[in-house]
């Protein structure tokens, strides 16, 4: 783990408009800066950056953040792997908390990997287009193949030669171990000697998330006369291939842009769709898709298209794990290329204007496309055809989440019809099978905690008018903005502001009025670091551990509107700013927090003095309304409203 010193080390480096600027073209405009937001196609630009208050924010789609969470939204990484990239850009040297041994020796290997990994990379592509076997055998088949040089460099594709220990000559040489080399899976031991894994085939890097290379496909040049026709890299510290899309770390930002995941079989298929212009493309390596895998989809985009070959065992590969994708709340539609051909072959042959337009036109919802490939399996086997309404009803059923509930309801109408089953029977079907998987889920917990009793959320019961009528989250944001904003500087000479807020909130008992509970826990949150004897800024919120808490933050602290430098020219003297108003704010702000209170105490006593009350209990009832409207009256002249009686 990184330790909190060095996290503490990049937040202060940080610059906000160096980060942002290294991704986005953006132009000042008074304190801050404004570009086109990377996040979103528009022509006027709505992503404004803040300097001063280190974050981002675009008023077109709603993305905001800090500079760490810019890097990972824009880059697609990891909390640590957006850390390790700012300490890299500022010169930070990372230093992690005291781990076991076992972790450390684990972490010192998977660096040595990489750095293998990138020496045998290199060399491969250096004998693929610097030496005569590698232009002869192998570059040749790859241009004749159609492949052209920018992508070959693009994916780092390479050449092992064919003699049997030309690369493990060359890594003894360059002082990389020989168990260090059989574990990438780049050599083998063969009778007592190191020999090349790869010889004689064509090399396909495979990079991770942030494009270092984690392991290799190494591919047989023409038809298959010996082997496997690809060879991929065991697993080890750095290759999980249940974790792995060949070519997302490429395709992440046109993923995104398109808000559509195309994936294919074969790394072919990637290398020429990307050539051809179609960069939203990934490939599953010709194995059952994975949970795994499936979120890291999900991390691009919720619509997931399959392209596979139009052959039988194409069809089966694509069916092969789509369950789970309905699980993970994707949208999966499966396109069957025609002809023999597959998408490498397809999308040379027509183009790639007429490749989208035919995956556009062609392109089937999973659950309808299982539905009629298993009845053409089935034909006239009624046994077979009462397994196929069972295998749907499954399907179905894993659309178990609140908001496909729509998608649900219409899959079994348009199923039923097809299938000539009764569309009540067929609701009935999948209902039974959700059941019986939640029994199982309870069944595995309680094998899991035998000691506990599975979990059953209470209803919360909530007084729905009251909270219709006063819910008013902007008043308990303003509130939590001046804590976090103003909360250091002085109320009076007795003070702070964030004393005197916390005060009156535990006077008047005002933290039940908000009923937004992640600014509860803002409150609680600053509370706690004056307890453990800091004094909380705005940059403890917006690099808060808790990315929620941070989010909020940012939301909170994002100014909409700036006072134009244009004001200047007509306004004479100073423009108040918000900074020599605080106390104002905080006093209207805290002023409307008692209103509510106020407020929702009158509307609780109107409502015991409509029960049926003896004489006395009615005459305390009523003093104590005339005494809470003098409450409202006063706190109301405190803001400048009037009211009526």
């Amino acid at each position: 783990m990184i330790s909190q010193q060095t996290i503490q080390e990049i937040q202060n480096r940080i610059d906000i408009h160096d980060v942002v600027g290294s991704f986005v073209k953006l132009k000042r405009r008074g304190t801050n800066y404004i570009g086109n937001c990377p996040f979103h196609n528009e022509k006027t630009p709505s992503f404004t950056v803040s300097p001063s208050k280190e974050i981002y924010k675009c008023f077109g789609c709603g993305k905001s953040g800090n500079a760490i969470g810019f890097v990972m939204e824009h880059e697609k990484y990891s909390y640590v792997e957006a850390l390790r990239w700012l300490a890299s850009r500022y010169n930070v040297e990372i230093e992690e908390t005291e781990t076991s041994p076992e972790y450390r020796e684990q972490q010192q290997l998977a660096d040595s990997l990489h750095i293998l990994n990138q020496f045998a990379a290199k060399y491969f592509s250096v004998q693929l287009t610097n030496t005569e076997e590698g232009q002869s055998n192998a570059l040749g088949y790859l241009k004749e193949r159609g492949f052209n040089d920018v992508i070959l460099v693009k994916f780092q594709i390479g050449y092992c030669p064919e003699q049997g220990d030309a690369f493990s000559k060359e890594a003894l040489k360059n002082q990389y171990s020989e168990a260090l080399l059989k574990k990438s899976g780049l050599c083998v031991e063969r009778n007592g000697r190191l020999v090349d894994n790869y010889r004689g085939r064509i090399i396909f890097p495979i990079h991770n998330q942030s494009g270092k290379i984690i392991g290799f496909g190494a591919r047989v040049i023409g038809s298959i006369d010996r082997g496997p026709k690809y060879i991929n890299t065991p697993e080890n510290e750095l290759y999980v291939k249940s974790r792995i899309l060949y070519g997302s770390y490429f395709a992440r930002h046109p993923i995104d842009k398109a808000d559509e995941c195309f994936l294919v079989e074969g790394y072919t298929d990637v290398t020429a769709m990307h050539q051809a212009g179609i960069e939203n493309v990934v490939a599953s390596g010709g194995t059952s898709l994975t949970p795994d895998q499936l979120k890291l989809v999900k991390k691009y985009t919720n619509n997931l298209t399959i392209i596979y070959d139009g052959d039988a065992a194409g069809i089966k590969a694509a069916l092969r794990g789509l369950d789970l994708a309905i699980e993970e709340g994707l949208n999966v539609q499966l396109v069957l290329i025609p002809d023999k051909e597959d998408p490498d072959s397809y999308v040379k042959k027509v183009g790639a204007d007429a490749f989208r337009e035919f995956v556009k036109e062609n392109k089937k919802e999973f659950i309808l496309f299982q539905l009629e490939v298993a009845l053409k399996d089935a034909g006239n086997d009624s046994n077979q055809k009462a397994a196929v309404v069972n295998q749907i009803a499954e399907s179905i059923s894993k659309l178990s989440r609140t908001e496909d509930f729509t998608r649900q309801q219409d899959y079994i109408k348009r199923c039923a019809s097809i299938l000539k089953v009764d569309e009540q029977g067929l609701t009935a079907l999948v209902s039974k099978f959700t059941k019986d998987k939640i029994g199982k889920e309870e069944k595995k917990f309680q094998r899991d905690n035998p000691d506990q009793v599975t979990p059953v959320a209470a209803p919360e019961i909530e007084d729905a008018g009251i909270d219709l009528l006063f819910k008013d989250e902007l008043n308990e944001q303003a509130v939590i903005r001046a804590l976090i904003e103003f909360g250091s500087m002085e109320w009076d000479e007795h003070q702070t502001v964030a004393a005197f807020i916390f005060g009156e909130i535990e006077k008047d008992g005002l933290e039940e009025l908000f009923d937004n509970k992640l600014l509860v826990s803002v409150l609680h949150s600053y509370k706690s670091m004056q307890q453990e004897g800091q004094n909380p800024t705005e940059k403890n919120f917006l690099y808060h551990q808790d990315p929620q808490i941070g989010q909020m933050a940012v939301s909170l602290l994002t100014e909409k509107h700036q006072i134009s430098p244009n004001w200047t020219k007509y306004y004479k003297g100073d423009i108040p700013q918000r900074t020599d108003l605080y106390k104002e704010e905080v006093l209207s702000s805290m002023t409307y927090l008692k209103l509510r209170k106020v407020k929702r105490l009158i509307l609780e006593n109107q409502v015991d003095l409509e029960q049926e009350n003896n004489e006395d209990d009615t005459m305390i009832l009523l003093q104590t309304h005339r005494h809470l409207k003098q409450m409202e009256m006063d706190l109301m002249k405190g803001i400048g409203t009037v009211i009526f009686r």
